[in-house]
């Protein structure tokens, strides 16, 4: 800008208050011009931006230092790959910057980076110029919001690239009818609690616990939204081979489906929410918690290493104690012969998973 350009006026681009600046001859055809007057580089808002939302109406100076304390680092930054070298390299210049001059406590801008990964079609990005876009509107008017996105969110993590298969919408499309007939089956009518008795009950009460478990973990973790969906649909599946469970326990699972798969189906969740007679809007319901006593298997199988190589595997009880599983996978016929003769140095257990053996 021009040393004598007044920026305190208003919001309007200073050089768009100076004529001289903007009337000028064109270089080219010798004709009257126009200069171009917003010249700041898009990278030096972008940079920073993320501060200044912590206080945007804020008039004494960038930003409201006690505010940016309060709500910065950003928790979860999500963007593509490209930005790497160019936006988030400058936004790490800026805060340090910033912090050096007394506006930001900050080091880092961000906690966490996800960077997503892109939809390809026949082995190449999407792109008009390929001529290789799929049109979401005619999948929307074919099989509904709530499958195509069930399916966007089922085919890969969301760090890596989607190929996109129009058979994957098929599959989600005959996974909802499946749960819609299921849901239909179940009636309209609400059960009081039971508590569970027998065997068959006790295993569908685990698995409910640990279905939310699992779905919870990978969305909070890692928004790793196909692996929920994987356990929704192992849920879902073991209902198949319970037809003498009680319809209460039915009831249960399908209730826990909905409610979880509610963020990446919400319209037909919605409705099947009320096709099963339950009170309220499903959007509304808080969010189902799992008891890691009830989702703790009763036996586990334990992997048995010797120096790095698995030799046995031991069904034992859950939680049992580190030196009794020592006990019982140094007294394995397997583990004795891969050892004899040897001098066990140390033994590395991993809860619930693995005892390793070191010679």
């Amino acid at each position: 800008l021009p040393a004598d350009a007044d920026q305190t006026k208003d919001t309007c681009l200073p050089l768009h208050r100076r004529p001289e600046f903007i009337a000028t001859i064109c270089p080219k055809c010798g004709q009257a011009a126009r200069r171009e007057t917003d010249t700041m580089d898009t990278f030096v808002e972008s940079s920073w931006y993320f501060a200044r939302f912590t206080s945007p109406r804020y008039e004494d100076g960038p930003v409201d230092k006690a505010k940016a304390a309060y709500w910065l680092p950003v928790d979860q930054y999500i963007g593509g790959v490209e930005h790497a070298i160019l936006h988030l390299l400058y936004s790490r210049f800026f805060v340090k910057v910033m912090r050096d001059l007394g506006y930001l406590t900050i080091d880092e801008p961000f906690t966490n980076l996800l960077t997503q990964g892109m939809v390809i079609k026949d082995g190449a990005k999407m792109s008009k110029s390929k001529g290789n876009v799929v049109d979401p509107d005619e999948l929307i008017r074919e099989y509904g919001a709530d499958t195509v996105r069930l399916f966007s969110l089922f085919a890969a993590p969301p760090e890596r690239d989607l190929e996109w298969n129009a058979k994957g919408v098929d599959g989600a499309s005959r996974f909802l009818n499946r749960l819609y007939r299921y849901t239909l089956e179940l009636g309209d009518k609400p059960l009081a609690a039971q508590s569970a008795v027998s065997e068959a009950e006790t295993t569908m009460q685990r698995k409910i616990h640990q279905t939310i478990k699992r779905v919870t973990e990978n969305i909070e973790n890692n928004f790793h939204f196909n692996t929920a969906i994987s356990a929704i649909m192992e849920l879902f599946n073991s209902l198949g081979d319970t037809a003498s469970l009680p319809l209460y326990w039915r009831r249960q699972a399908m209730k826990t489906i909905l409610l979880l798969l509610s963020p990446m189906s919400p319209h037909f969740c919605a409705e099947m929410w009320q096709a099963m007679g339950e009170a309220g809007d499903i959007a509304a319901q808080p969010w189902p918690a799992w008891d890691e006593t009830i989702a703790q298997e009763e036996r586990l199988t334990i992997v048995v290493q010797v120096q790095g190589k698995v030799r046995s595997r031991l069904s034992v009880e859950a939680n049992i104690d580190d030196g009794r599983l020592i006990e019982m996978a140094l007294a394995d016929e397997n583990v004795m012969r891969a050892i004899a003769g040897k001098t066990v140095r140390k033994t590395v257990v991993v809860q619930n998973k693995l005892v390793n053996i070191v010679l």
